[in-house]
């Protein structure tokens, strides 16, 4: 028997350094009520969706913190989405930048039901970049500055009539984030990323970073028989451009909506839950074909090491 969630991708432009949280919430608000006006359950909206992607630039930690940082999720600017979920009845997982009471510095995002109750939390594993000052380069990448890598691993939640993980931008990259959640039995990942179309570590061309993008999208859902959810926050924010290319994957590995844009845009699918059950019970039926036994290089090495049949 079939079982749906209309689940929408609530895309952002462009945050300035010069836009206030009130007025980036307002943004969310319009999203979520045009979500709603389209029928979806569920929104997924970007990483570091409250700010600028501040790590593009060099500062100190305290600046940073002061500037950037959430103390508390809910709080009192961010509480009129929340409250316009709960009205609508809608759930939504939201990206923002976590300073805990200890005074850790997470990438973090929650989850949030129709009640507009926290119900998960998920903090960055992968975090890219660097930890020095690139004098030379045309921006920075300072997520190794600014954050910790996560320590809630990648936990899913029944909600909303789903089993729910989440993950952020570089995560997607790693095959074991969607692995992960799928040995949790997940039916749907939801994607946050900010990320820049210029890759200032090596030349990589802008075309090759948005097939790379879509390929793990799409590799990820069709491995582990789910449905992902995309969001980015994209254009050129004070200059510097992100790219877009939100994206509703299935599992069986197609893009079944795509933004057009790299502004504020909303993108909405009515997704069968079930649609990845001829995967699970045949090809990928992890009971009968998955061999854990020969994976153990996986859990015990870090990095590469050498070949073991010399």
């Amino acid at each position: 028997m079939s079982r749906f969630v209309t689940l929408a991708v609530g895309q952002m432009g462009p945050v300035h350094l010069t836009d206030s949280r009130t007025e980036v919430v307002a943004r969310l608000v319009a999203l979520l009520r045009e979500a709603k006006a389209i029928g979806a359950d569920l929104v997924v909206f970007p990483e570091l969706a409250l700010t600028t992607f501040f790590p593009r630039y060099w500062m100190e930690i305290d600046e940073a913190v002061e500037r950037f940082f959430e103390t508390e999720m809910p709080n009192d600017t961010v509480m009129p989405l929340f409250d316009e979920a709960r009205r609508l009845e809608m759930g939504f997982s939201l990206g923002y930048a976590e300073l805990t009471a200890e005074g850790r510095r997470f990438n973090s995002s929650v989850l949030v039901d129709r009640r507009g109750t926290i119900v998960g939390k998920y903090r960055k594993v992968h975090i890219p970049g660097h930890d020095n000052h690139l004098t030379d380069a045309p921006f920075q990448h300072l997520e190794l500055r600014y954050f910790e890598p996560g320590n809630l691993d990648f936990p899913v939640w029944p909600s909303m009539g789903a089993n729910i993980g989440m993950c952020i931008c570089n995560d997607r990259r790693w095959p074991e984030t969607f692995r992960v959640m799928a040995l949790q039995s997940a039916d749907i990942a939801l994607l946050g990323y900010n990320t820049p179309t210029t890759n200032i570590h090596w030349n990589e061309p802008a075309h090759l970073r948005m097939f790379h993008h879509r390929l793990t999208l799409q590799a990820g859902a069709y491995h582990n028989s789910m449905w992902i959810g995309a969001a980015a926050k994209c254009g050129a924010e004070d200059g510097f451009h992100m790219f877009g290319g939100s994206a509703i994957v299935a599992p069986t590995g197609e893009i079944v909506a795509q933004t057009v844009s790299e502004a504020d845009e909303v993108i909405v699918a009515k997704i069968d839950l079930t649609l990845g059950e001829g995967f699970r019970q045949n090809i990928f039926n992890f009971a009968k074909h998955r061999r854990p036994e020969s994976y153990g290089l996986i859990s015990t090495l870090r990095d590469r090491g050498e070949p073991l049949g010399r």
